[in-house]
């Protein structure tokens, strides 16, 4: 079935075309390059899989309980609403914020194929091109799998958040060659990065958690590439470049907080967009949600030197300036450990199966004394 058969409600044109600006730039010092970006460059390579094999695919997904989510962690949940749903619409509900959810991570991985290969083309250092076009590889893999996931396990789509286009369409459009990385490896993959890692320590359903821990270890050297890049290049920038970039992060965030609000799935269910909005602000669950969404942007945002005054009065705003003095690369490590122990674990249980199965086998065939 198309993927359009499925939008939970219309998703508008099938082409979204966004005017591009700013140079394709060539180098052609082909023998120099940053050893920690090589470095990286070289991993992104050794690390590349498929989605198709490393994936356990035959595993059963409940679409109306896919993620395993309580009750205390749907917004409705504790108002009238929530009393007059059935066991069924509960399960429906379930189901629709699901595949919102999953649909923007879709969504924003298509975002992130084409602003790793607009990196490709506009940056100029040859070892970040290098580096960028494995991430636009890793991209189109993670868009595979979360398609993949939404439309055998779940069978139903959202389209792309309003907040979330705009994010996309403003970093897209800039013809600043940084502002994809900043966009796109800070912000949204930031992001993303947190709301993957939440509901991986939080689902005990095993595909989705499969997914998210493989695509997680991906990520964290996406984010490490957009650091080392970033960081170089902000040393050089004058205090009013500066600002400018502080300028996008502060609109951004704001974008992003808005965007996890799931309204439209509420207004799915009958519920009119300001009742949509107030009850999602009122959430306790999903304000904890939101607020822990920012553990890898803020800290990620001052290691690469956007530490004005006024984006720190924006974080205070947010409540989330404190997350600034968390450790990034004790994050990353952990979510790089976690794929390898998922491995091993997967590794260790296929053998014990095969074992298994020689041994019966050599008993089924062995003659009676």
């Amino acid at each position: 079935m198309p993927t359009y058969d499925r939008y939970a409600m219309d998703p508008g044109d099938s082409l979204w075309q966004v005017p591009a600006a700013g140079a394709a730039r060539f180098t052609w010092e082909y023998d120099d390059g940053r050893d920690r970006l090589l470095a990286l460059y070289q991993k992104g390579k050794d690390k590349q899989w498929d989605g198709g094999r490393r994936i356990d695919w035959e595993r059963e997904v409940d679409p109306y309980d896919p993620l395993g989510t309580p009750d205390e962690a749907m917004a409705l949940y504790g108002t009238p609403y929530w009393d007059r749903l059935t066991d069924q619409d509960k399960g429906e509900l379930r189901r629709h914020f699901a595949s919102w959810q999953f649909s923007q991570f879709l969504h924003g991985e298509q975002g992130a194929m084409i602003c790793a290969a607009r990196i490709v083309e506009s940056v100029p250092d040859l070892d970040a091109k290098f580096y960028s076009a494995t991430q636009t590889m890793d991209e189109a893999r993670h868009a595979e799998i979360y398609g993949r996931f939404l439309h055998e396990k779940i069978g139903l789509v959202y389209p792309v958040n309003d907040n979330l286009r705009s994010l996309l369409g403003d970093t897209l459009r800039d013809s600043r060659w940084d502002m994809p990385y900043l966009g796109m490896q800070v912000l949204i993959e930031g992001l993303a990065l947190a709301a993957f890692g939440l509901i991986r320590d939080t689902t005990d359903k095993p595909l989705p958690r499969q997914i998210l821990t493989y695509v997680m270890q991906d990520e964290a050297r996406h984010v490490a590439f957009g650091r080392m890049a970033l960081r170089d290049y902000y040393r050089q920038l004058t205090d009013a470049e500066r600002r400018e970039r502080e300028e996008f992060v502060i609109e951004g965030c704001h974008l992003m907080r808005d965007r996890l609000r799931g309204v439209e799935v509420l207004e799915n269910f009958g519920i009119p967009k300001a009742e949509a909005e107030a009850l999602s602000e009122r959430s306790e669950f999903l304000q904890l949600f939101r607020k822990l969404l920012f553990s890898r942007i803020v800290p990620c945002v001052k290691d690469i030197g956007l530490w004005g005054e006024r984006l720190q009065r924006a974080y205070v705003d947010m409540g989330v300036l404190e997350l600034g003095d968390s450790s990034l690369d004790l994050l990353m490590a952990q979510d790089e450990e976690l794929a390898e122990r998922l491995d091993a674990e997967r590794f260790a249980a296929e053998e014990r199966d095969r074992v298994a199965e020689v041994e019966a086998a050599i008993e089924a065939g062995a003659p009676e004394s």
